[in-house]
């Protein structure tokens, strides 16, 4: 009899009941809701099973994704803990492709509940090409001036060629990579340093570690300069003779510490000269070709010798 009551008790008014039940756990559901908390972060993108093909054009790098939960929940994950990629398994051919992204949780965000999340783009378009590796030599970039009177004669880098990998139609114009800058500002001695390989296109990939050993040899520069057509002057012919030479004017090329001295030296007159002071007759020597003091400045004269013909002069006894 008690039983027959309880269940007339139960049904009575059954759909005032039910109605009841039910907002009351839409009210438990929006009250749980209202305690999560939303966290973004940005997630490395990953491209799967590309087998003998890469992207040939650019991508998203970097997805952003949304997780949804309880607070204390949702910030012990770490961003390595959720991982976003696409999956390209079963494509085989060069093309344009679009593709979905997915995510996979890992670590901390495993067991945890509730957990929402979204991804922002959820589909990447590019284009695949066939992937190719090749050698290419490295040269080195430079940035600033070594000090005055000094230059970088030459320089090595070890390795001197790094292996690239990337998409067949760009790896054609890839002929060479740059180092990152070598800073030359007031040096004057021969020095070493590591030097990182310049990324120059995100598509194309540098094998190893992306870095090489630099040494450059740094020398001492000796201003130089060249006069040419400087004239030969004759001295110490004796009376009653004259002379012929054969080449009238030198060339003298001349070298110093002083870049300014070198530049602003003017020869003075008979600085180039020959000395005929030991001839005593007509006829065909050859001399020397004497040249004059120029200070700290070193000289040398071109020709050092010269041929000259000696004759009487009109009127003069033998």
């Amino acid at each position: 009899m008690n039983t027959k009551r309880l269940l007339a008790r139960a049904v009575e008014n059954w759909p005032a009941k039910v109605l009841s039940l039910g907002l009351a756990i839409i009210i438990f559901v929006f009250h749980r809701m209202s305690r999560l908390e939303d966290r973004f972060f940005p997630v490395p993108l990953q491209i799967e099973k590309l087998g003998a093909l890469m992207p040939s054009s650019s991508y998203p790098r970097m997805i952003r994704v949304s997780l949804r939960g309880e607070a204390n929940s949702i910030y012990s994950i770490l961003e390595d803990d959720i991982e976003v990629f696409v999956d390209m398994e079963g494509i085989e051919a060069p093309g344009d492709y679009t593709a979905t992204v997915q995510w996979r949780k890992k670590g901390a965000a495993l067991g945890v509940e509730p957990l929402q999340i979204t991804v922002d783009p959820m589909e990447i378009n590019f284009s695949l090409d066939y992937k190719v590796s090749k050698f290419v030599p490295l040269v080195a970039s430079f940035r600033g001036q070594v000090d005055p009177g000094f230059a970088l004669t030459s320089y090595s880098l070890n390795p001197s060629q790094v292996i690239i990998e990337g998409p067949a139609e760009l790896m054609v114009g890839v002929t060479e990579l740059y180092t990152e800058p070598v800073d030359l500002d007031g040096r004057q001695n021969d020095f070493t340093g590591v030097v990182g390989v310049l990324q120059q296109n995100p598509l194309v990939i540098i094998r190893g570690s992306g870095r090489s050993e630099f040494n450059g040899s740094i020398s001492q520069i000796i201003p130089v300069r060249n006069i040419l057509n400087v004239p030969i002057a004759i001295t110490g012919i004796k009376d009653g003779l004259a002379g012929e030479l054969e080449i009238k004017t030198g060339n003298i090329h001349l070298e110093g510490e002083d870049q300014n001295a070198v530049d602003r030296f003017e020869p003075p007159e008979d600085f180039l000269r020959v000395d005929c002071s030991g001839i005593g007759g007509p006829g065909n020597y050859i001399l020397r070709v004497l040249v004059g003091s120029a200070g700290d400045i070193s000289v040398k004269a071109d020709p050092e010798e010269v041929k000259i013909q000696v004759t009487l002069e009109k009127g003069g006894k033998r």
